[in-house]
Order: C-alpha cells, then sequence, then structure tokens
C-alpha cells in the first residue's frame, strides 16, 4: 500500500487583504482581445476561495498519485473542513498517523481511497485503521 504523507498546511491569513484587478470580460483561449478596456473593479481571492474562513486550510501537495485529478506535485489545495464529505469527492484524509489526498469512494461496508494514478494502488480503509476525513478540496492553485 503506498500512502502519500508529505503534505504541507497552512492557515489562510485574514490580517492582509490583497485586491487585484478583476476584469470582467471572458478570456478566451483562442483569439486574442485587450482586457485593458473591461477592467471593471478588484477582486479578492480570499473572498473568491475561501467561504468559511475558520474551517478553511492550505495544504501543499508533495507527490503523483493525483495527477489524473490534475493535482501535481506543488500544487496548492484549498480544504475546507466544513464540508461533508461525500462519494467521489477529493479529500485529505488521515489514515494510520499520515496524510493524503485522494478521491472518496464510499461502499456500503467500506470506503476506498482513490489514487489518480494507475501507478498508485487505491486504499481501502477498514475498522483495523486509524482514519479520519479532515477536509474536502474546494480549489486547486497551480503555478504556470
Amino acid at each position: 500500500m503506498t500512502k502519500e504523507s508529505k503534505l504541507q498546511f497552512f492557515i489562510p491569513s485574514s490580517k492582509e487583504k490583497l485586491l487585484l484587478p478583476f476584469v470582467s470580460a471572458k478570456v478566451r483561449a483562442g483569439f486574442p482581445s485587450p482586457a485593458d478596456d473591461f477592467i471593471e473593479t478588484k477582486i479578492s481571492l480570499d473572498k473568491e476561495l475561501i467561504k468559511n474562513k475558520e474551517a478553511t486550510f492550505y495544504v501543499r501537495v508533495e507527490g503523483s498519485s493525483m495527477i489524473g485529478a490534475n493535482i501535481h506535485d506543488g500544487d496548492l489545495l484549498v480544504i475546507d473542513r466544513s464540508l461533508e464529505p461525500s462519494n467521489n469527492k477529493i479529500a485529505v484524509c488521515f489514515i494510520d498517523g499520515e496524510f493524503t489526498v485522494k478521491r472518496l469512494r464510499i461502499e456500503k461496508d467500506h470506503i476506498l481511497l482513490m489514487p489518480e494514478n494507475e501507478k498508485f494502488e487505491p486504499i481501502k480503509v477498514t475498522s483495523d485503521n486509524d482514519f479520519l476525513i479532515w477536509g474536502v478540496v474546494t480549489y486547486i492553485i497551480k503555478a504556470v
């Protein structure tokens, strides 16, 4: 059983608000258009990405078990601990003393932690495991 346990946790800072220019026009992935004419207001990424400040954390990913879900080494995940985990959601889980990020498959008599990389095996959670669904992934922040 292969688990990735090197997640770094961060608490969002509410001390400083960074307001960035927001372009209200849609950006096409084809023919370019000048955006300066459409800048109308400023946007706070904290306001956009964080719905429940007290229950939200950032986690930096290390590893490759979720590349099929477009989660790569170094990505920053926004985790909301107030959301109810459900089947097919991506979650940060604590199992047997280690953290991992996987897709949840909730079945009648057990839970499977599903990787999104064929090089990794699913993790079957049983009553013998020390297990907790720590929070649900709401956003993936990537560097390009």
